[in-house]
């Protein structure tokens, strides 16, 4: 689909060496826009899985393919095994990460986790196999259609131990201290106010949780055509923070052992994304780990 320039907020007063900042007013219309664009993606993601059908991009982390070969290769790709693709239900995988997230966990039994931005339930999923009966699962996911079909997921696969829940990653509906780890798959790079994201991850977590994600960054500052394209933006391209910038805000919002690894094999398949547009240039999937202190500072 064809993206357009987000809208732009009237000019503020500017100083004479530089301009002056977006309203807070302007700045929230903009986030506002962001985030319906993506809304409305990934319900129509959501939709065509129901359907049984592909939304045209089979290897783009925003659609799905018809072809379950075709799937599974893509998850394979992604650094799942085969044995990983079988302990799910059918429908729960519809091949939106950019890694596993799992991978870097290292999940115990009876550990509570809190996927960000949980989809269709595929990393819930195989979490529960890891922490058990004594173990829980919460799937945050701001997409009705989204939460819709993981629950119908967990139903068909009777996972007693996984719950999904309607919200924002910016204003989890989760208490404050309950999650050893916080899992996500390429989805923090969708977010207009990351910082907020990980404060509220920062937040859920018992002291001494961790962080274990996959997402998108920048490897070099994206051309402003790319991060004013909403087609870019939900295909988690064109919002992506860059690599220095993203460690000091996971460090500003509490986090200590901040490692950020960037997979330069991924440009392979993100080049599938936007075939063309050399985002490939720009952008790398990477493993993102951190960890809340144990104990808090005196003060």
């Amino acid at each position: 689909m064809a993206g357009k320039p987000l809208p732009q907020a009237a000019p503020a007063a500017s100083s004479c060496c530089a301009p002056a900042a977006p309203s807070p007013a302007a700045q929230a219309h903009l986030h506002d826009g962001h985030r319906d664009q993506v809304r409305q993606t990934y319900a129509s993601v959501a939709r065509a899985a129901d359907l049984g059908q592909t939304t045209g991009k089979p290897a783009s982390c925003c659609g799905v393919s018809d072809d379950s070969a075709v799937q599974r290769l893509i998850s394979t790709r992604l650094g799942y095994s085969e044995a990983d693709l079988g302990l799910v239900p059918e429908g729960a995988d519809l091949g939106l990460g950019c890694g596993n997230p799992k991978a870097i966990a290292a999940l115990r039994p009876g550990e509570v986790v809190v996927d960000l931005g949980a989809g269709a339930g595929f990393d819930c999923f195989l979490a529960a196999h890891e922490v058990g009966d004594a173990g829980r699962v919460i799937g945050v996911d701001m997409t009705p259609d989204m939460v819709c079909r993981a629950r119908g997921n967990a139903a068909k696969g009777g996972y007693r131990n996984v719950e999904f829940r309607l919200g924002e990653i910016e204003h989890l509906p989760v208490p404050d201290m309950v999650a050893d780890v916080i899992l996500s798959n390429c989805v923090i790079n969708l977010s207009p106010d990351k910082a907020q994201v990980f404060r509220e991850a920062f937040r859920v977590l018992k002291p001494g949780g961790r962080l274990a994600i996959s997402d998108v960054v920048a490897t070099a500052p994206l051309p402003p055509e790319m991060r004013q394209d909403l087609a870019l933006i939900a295909g988690c391209i064109g919002n992506a923070m860059e690599l220095d910038e993203l460690a000091r805000v996971i460090a500003a919002a509490g986090f200590q052992e901040v490692r950020i690894a960037p997979k330069d094999e991924s440009r392979a398949f993100i080049r599938d994304w936007a075939p063309g547009r050399g985002v490939e240039d720009y952008v790398q999937a990477a493993t993102i780990e951190a960890r809340r202190p144990a104990t808090r500072a005196c003060c």
